[in-house]
């Protein structure tokens, strides 16, 4: 297996510290609003990455934080009259919601940083004691970026490079404008803790240092976030934890690819920014998920109608395979009587930096073969399907059942399923009178709300495509 690491650069073999074993941290939510597009890529990403590596047999222990304390979240509690526990809770289960609605899979843990303030004091005070970080005379701490040796290697910048390329905040109490803040004094009416420098709060990056160093160790295999983190978050991270523990950070560094609509930045300034539950109210979450999923990780998403209508077809096409076939239940290991190529090329794939536009090209040639065991009605037919579903699985996808799914899951529907059986029954009775013109007419009339009829010789069923809306 191999996966490429944003601190080298380029792809490597993965090796987890310990054998079987693999310990990943990502970087969660800073929860004032609802969850957007850009989060559920990231989401949808690195839950394809834990599914597909305890798939191939590790013990997947995956961290992904809650910052509860920040700026922003102070700001969106003092606009809305109400206490920062009641905003973040209201949002952390908002963001819950969104993710099971994504089909997502929870962390094995998910560490808030209010709930970790004791450990921030200790890395902190440990910075200090090795001169890697200073106490102002504001009650504000900083962190000494030119003490640290290594810092720019993740973004393979120099210090100054990032000075002149950075919004760097001035600060008359800083050492150098490049310092960051590990510890910000809390300002009257604040929320705060207390801390041998003064009453305050953690500054974002030790919040990440400190959760992780808590949660799997000093040294881990894997760290994961959005592609807007790696500066100064991750960097920032890195100067922390290696200064603070004397020792290597993370082994691999993994990164998701932007969202973008219509391809453009998406950004509430362009009125493009949409949340994750205003995209769901008008699609169905296993598209919106398909849509994510068919782009590599590392790769920007497009998010707009057309690319949205074409992920529903693929997903009709894989529902369409399985229609009409009863299924044992799933199982782990690949399905006797399947050709091993299937598994073979699907694993390949994967092995190769988690390679989904390629793992789902075999599934569509597995969807193929499916279609020709149908067709001759071969009992092979159930094997394949199976394994078609098993492989969905692990890329979270085909989940739900073929004829409700192709039927619009039975929501936003413009008739009913029984006026939708009665039109198919008075069709029926025409042909059977010959009055073709009428049939016709009940077809096309169907047809213009969305209600597709497939002839076959069991009978007629349909399938329901709801047109895609701008959002």
């Amino acid at each position: 297996m191999q996966i490429y690491n944003t601190l080298t650069r380029r792809k490597e073999p993965f090796t987890p510290i310990e054998p079987g074993k693999v310990r990943m941290y990502v970087c969660g939510m800073t929860v004032y609003d609802y969850c957007h597009l850009g989060h559920a890529r990231v989401m949808v990403a690195f839950d394809v990455i834990t599914r597909y590596l305890r798939q191939r047999g590790f013990d997947v222990t995956y961290v992904r934080n809650v910052t509860d304390i920040d700026d922003k979240i102070l700001r969106r509690a003092d606009e809305n009259a109400e206490s920062i526990s009641s905003l973040t809770e209201r949002m952390i289960a908002a963001m819950h919601e969104d993710e099971a609605r994504l089909g997502v899979q929870p962390p094995d843990h998910e560490p808030r940083a209010t709930r970790h303030i004791d450990d921030i004091l200790a890395m902190i005070a440990t910075l200090i004691d090795k001169g890697y970080a200073y106490a102002a005379d504001n009650g504000d701490v900083y962190y000494r970026v030119r003490k640290f040796e290594g810092y720019g290697k993740l973004n393979n910048r120099d210090p100054d490079e990032m000075r002149a390329g950075a919004r760097i905040e001035v600060d008359e109490h800083k050492e150098d404008p490049l310092d960051f803040v590990l510890w910000k004094a809390a300002k009257p009416g604040e929320a705060s803790w207390p801390s041998p420098w003064g009453e305050g709060r953690p500054g974002w990056h030790i919040e990440c240092s400190a959760m992780s160093r808590c949660c799997l160790g000093e040294t881990f295999d894997i760290h994961g976030g959005g592609p807007d983190l790696t500066f100064p978050h991750h960097e920032n991270e890195i100067a922390q934890s290696e200064a603070a523990n004397g020792k290597p950070f993370v082994n691999t560094w993994m990164h998701a690819g932007a969202v973008r609509v219509n391809h453009e930045k998406m950004s509430k300034s362009l009125g493009n920014f949409f949340t994750i539950r205003e995209v769901l109210a008008h699609h169905d979450p296993e598209v919106v998920r398909y849509l994510l999923v068919a782009s590599h990780y590392r790769s920007p998403i497009n998010y707009a109608p057309d690319s949205l209508a074409e992920a529903r077809r693929s997903l009709e096409r894989f529902y369409t395979a399985l229609e009409g076939l009863v299924l044992d239940e799933a199982v782990d290991g690949p399905i006797t009587g399947v050709d091993s190529s299937f598994d073979a090329r699907f694993t390949a794939a994967m092995d190769d930096d988690f390679n989904t536009p390629e793992a789902l090209s075999v599934l569509f040639d597995l969807a193929r073969e499916l279609n020709r065991a149908k067709s001759e009605a071969t009992e092979l037919a159930s094997h394949l399907a199976r394994e078609l579903k098993r492989l969905g699985s692990v890329l979270g996808l085909l989940y739900q059942e073929p004829t409700r799914f192709l039927q619009g899951g039975g929501s936003e529907l413009p008739l009913s399923e029984d006026e939708i059986q009665s039109r198919i029954e008075a069709r029926a009775a025409a042909k059977q009178a010959k009055d073709f013109a009428t049939a016709d007419a009940i077809r096309n009339e169907l047809a213009a709300l969305g209600i597709l009829l497939k002839d076959a010789r069991e009978g007629t069923t349909w399938v329901f495509e709801k047109p895609e809306r701008e959002l």
